[in-house]
């Protein structure tokens, strides 16, 4: 059995839902279809989530719903007009969504995770309805239905371990095809809650874990997992089969293709996911695998680039005798919430790395205040200008040559590394940069993988 998972561009207009469920048909073990909010029909468009997003800030702001809830209904009619639907189908969801506004929830966060759920919610009815509309045997579940239970944040849950159990226990009639939204579930109050935004990969993920699935699919609109993004190199390199820690750290890093907790689900049970192409289902895609499936390893599989941090260089003579330095720093940024990215350091200074959308303006000053009256810096001082690449390769630690080859091609570019930093498991290579440099530093990096893409066999 196959559970198949298919992003927001792949059910954007009706002719996009319509090659979905052509791909799902076509395969007899595609029995659980996981499904977004429909994305965007073109590069100018508007994501549903994004539009219900602007709908809870409204519901917040005590400002009329209407104009967006009406965009929102559109976008549904729009799909419901394609196929034929009757005009219920709709009023349907305009009445789900109006109640879901007028609900009361028991603060801000949950108000923002509950109207956010509803464009997976709403087009899972609707695609239901499509396919029984089309005499096709299929049902709406919900997440409910399936008992999946959550723990955490109203919007960045983790799934419950009890939750595989209720999943392998519902029982799916033959032939039946079932179809879930994603991305939200219900705590133990019964609350609607929502994982991190790309959640529908983790729904799916979990699905196929609960219900012992052959495959997990995961269709969207590239064709497989290039070794770098091809806005910034043309024509790059397909990878055709990655490591679970491969795709993590490269999902972490800017892949968007893949949601980086997505993964965790299958790992421990070593489910393959097969990254496919909506609008080109017979390309074979990439694979994420176990470790112990890979036969092979590049240099470099892939280089991934963010330019959404900011860096916070920290400099005190004898920083590190002082036992507990790094907690006195750590004891701050808790009391803002603040998580940190990376923590290189030195023996007298230290950057801390932080995702910009951790640091809200407002709070940069601050912050500099409680650390120069905790911890007396000598200097002080944020890079705002910074970006990270990420260099990712289960073979990277087996070439002790690459850093100085990557060190003397930075140099021929004039580009400046901020900071270097290996990961324990040996598999990344972490390079700061100014965030101008970035995308020609990641062509340069890119140009040697591809020189010197060696391939080693494991025993």
């Amino acid at each position: 059995m196959k559970v198949i998972k298919f992003g927001g561009t792949s059910l954007a207009t009706g002719a996009q839902v319509q090659r979905a469920i052509a791909i799902v048909t076509a395969d007899a073990d595609r029995r659980v279809m996981v499904v977004s909010a429909p994305g965007k029909r073109q590069s100018d468009d508007v994501k549903v989530t994004d539009l219900l997003q602007q709908l809870a800030d409204r519901v917040v702001d005590g400002l009329s719903t209407q104009p967006i809830a009406a965009q929102i209904i559109a976008r549904y009619q729009e799909i419901a007009t394609y196929f034929g639907l009757p005009a219920e189908t709709v009023d349907y969801l305009q009445k789900h969504l109006d109640l879901i506004i007028q609900r009361v929830y028991p603060d801000i966060h949950y108000l923002y995770a509950a109207l956010m759920a509803q464009g997976e919610f709403m087009n899972a009815k609707l695609i239901s309805a499509v396919m029984q509309h089309l005499g096709l045997p299929a049902r709406f579940v919900s997440p409910r239905d399936l008992g999946l239970i959550v723990d955490g944040q109203p919007q960045a849950v983790r799934i419950r371990e009890e939750s595989y159990a209720h999943i392998a226990d519902f029982q799916l009639t033959p032939d039946e095809i079932i179809i879930v939204p994603g991305f939200f579930a219900y705590d133990q109050q019964g609350q609607i809650t929502t994982f991190a935004r790309g959640g529908s990969d983790i729904t799916g993920s979990i699905l196929a874990r609960g219900f012992h699935a052959d495959l997990y699919e995961n269709f969207t609109d590239v064709s497989c997992v290039y070794a770098v993004d091809p806005k910034i190199v043309a024509h790059p390199r397909a990878i055709n089969t990655l490591t679970y820690r491969e795709m993590r750290e490269l999902a972490y890093s800017g892949f968007s293709v893949f949601n980086h907790e997505a993964i965790l689900p299958v790992i421990d049970v070593g489910i393959q996911v097969n990254i496919k192409n909506t609008n080109d289902p017979t390309a074979p895609g990439t694979l994420i695998v176990p470790d112990k499936d890979i036969n092979h390893h590049h240099r470099i599989t892939g280089i991934a680039l963010n330019k959404n941090y900011i860096g916070l260089y920290l400099h005190r003579y004898l920083m590190n005798t002082e036992v507990g330095f790094t907690f006195r720093l750590l004891k701050i940024l808790r009391k803002y919430s603040i998580s940190y990215e990376y923590l290189p350091s030195g023996i007298d200074d230290l950057t801390i790395v932080i995702n910009k959308d951790q640091l809200p303006g407002h709070l940069k000053e601050r912050l500099l205040t409680d650390l120069k009256a905790e911890v007396h810096p000598d200097q002080l001082r944020w890079f705002d200008d910074f970006a990270v690449l990420m260099i990712v390769g289960e073979g990277l630690y087996l070439h002790a040559d690459l850093l100085a080859i990557i060190m003397t091609k930075f140099s021929e570019k004039n580009i400046i590394p901020l900071m270097i930093n290996q990961g324990a498991s040996r598999i990344s290579l972490m390079i700061g940069v100014h965030a101008e440099q970035a995308e020609e530093a990641v062509r340069a990096i890119y140009t040697l993988s591809e020189q010197h893409q060696d391939v080693t066999t494991k025993d």
